[in-house]
């Protein structure tokens, strides 16, 4: 079997373009059809909305980042679809970075007790990670802010508060980072990247995937004989 790529990784498609042409037995291609077809379908899906939505965020400072929604097993490849189209991965699992979200904070009993924890775990076990905090309203912003973690994760903030957290940040500690996440769309992106945030998250790019329309056509070899 041979295969010679027409369309590398990241190059545009359109309707009708040739994306590789395999040489080999019809019945080893019809063998693979289906599970090539649909790892490329849906990772071409993905590439392609992340690439739409960079486009539209394009005029801010705002990156765009993937989450931890991925199809079981495909985390890998959602991510590298993801990357392949313009957006940044944020973390692959719980080993590379500390991500304390909100039910770790109800546990701890506080956003100042879940970052202290955090910080103590990290320098006992010697960790080279960066710690991100998840707020849900103005007060545990203020409270984040007092412990300087890496990152702050603005969850689910309505607009207006979202900007009054952006500013407040930016005024307390500029040099922590911004995230925003949840309920993200591509109605909301721009007004969100608006915000000054430096990152915005989207489940939506790899669990909600429209895969492309990609398709295996045959076409027999010239038998002619001289």
């Amino acid at each position: 079997m041979s295969i010679s790529i027409r369309k590398h990784d990241g190059e545009r498609v359109k309707a009708g373009d040739v994306i590789a042409e395999i040489t080999g037995s019809t019945e080893t291609l019809l063998l693979c059809e289906r599970t090539v077809l649909n790892f490329m379908q849906r990772m071409s899906g993905i590439a392609t909305k992340t690439a739409e939505w960079t486009a539209l965020i394009a005029h801010t400072k705002a990156k765009l980042l993937d989450t931890r929604k991925t199809a079981p097993a495909l985390r890998y490849f959602d991510k590298e679809a993801v990357r392949i189209g313009g957006g940044l991965n944020h973390r692959f699992g719980l080993y590379d970075m500390m991500l304390i979200k909100d039910n770790h904070i109800d546990a701890a009993g506080s956003v100042a007790e879940a970052i202290r924890r955090a910080k103590d775990y990290r320098k006992r076990k010697g960790l080279d990670v960066k710690i991100e905090v998840e707020v849900r309203s103005q007060d545990e912003l203020q409270d984040a802010l007092r412990f300087s973690p890496d990152i702050i994760l603005l969850d689910n903030f309505p607009l207006p508060d979202l900007k009054k957290a952006v500013s407040f940040a930016r005024s307390k500690s500029p040099a922590v980072l911004l995230e925003a996440s949840g309920s993200v769309s591509k109605e909301r992106l721009c007004e969100i990247a608006e915000t000054g945030v430096d990152f915005i998250s989207a489940g939506e790019l790899t669990h909600s995937v429209t895969a492309m329309d990609i398709s295996m056509k045959i076409v027999p070899l010239s038998s002619a004989t001289p």
